[in-house]
């Protein structure tokens, strides 16, 4: 399992004075990309192979406040992706400093091809990287349905 420690800031917290819901997706976000970055997925490399991480959805569960200045653990463990590399499913997890879980979060995404703005298959290199990823327990290799089973579509105004 892979994690990140951070201090909830000023910029943290909302008006009712605990860590508001944009901060934990900052904090998350952060740990997704200190994760990729120590498997080789820097901007140098993503940029090569024209390809940039895009998420689906998130999901978010609160269990317990968090406060100014108290130290934060996220982790991260990689629960699905699949066989191409295209779809990746995370999940993070929110301690406090006695190891108390205090929020979780799914989160599903793909990689897009930067040029032609279309999802697209992780090349050989990368899925090598991947592959060598500890899995979390309930790892699942990942289809196109498995991003869908929300049912969740896009209405535009009439």
């Amino acid at each position: 399992m892979y994690i990140k420690e951070f201090e909830i800031r000023w910029s943290d917290v909302d008006a009712n004075g605990h860590m508001a819901n944009s901060a934990y997706l900052n904090f998350m976000s952060h740990t997704r990309m200190a994760f990729l970055l120590e498997l080789g997925f820097n901007q140098q490399t993503m940029a090569s192979h024209n390809i940039g991480p895009v998420v689906f959805h998130e999901h978010v569960y609160y269990f317990k406040e968090a406060f100014l200045g108290k130290p934060v653990k996220v982790s991260l463990e990689l629960m699905g992706l699949s066989e191409d590399g295209m779809f990746f499913e995370f999940h993070h997890n929110f301690y406090d400093s006695k190891g108390r879980n205090f929020a979780h979060c799914q989160v599903m995404g793909a990689w897009i091809d930067l040029t032609t703005r279309s999802l697209t298959g992780l090349g050989e290199e990368f899925l090598e990287m991947f592959n060598k990823v500890p899995k979390g327990v309930g790892f699942k290799s990942l289809t196109r349905e498995d991003t869908r089973k929300f049912a969740v579509r896009p209405k535009d105004l009439a």
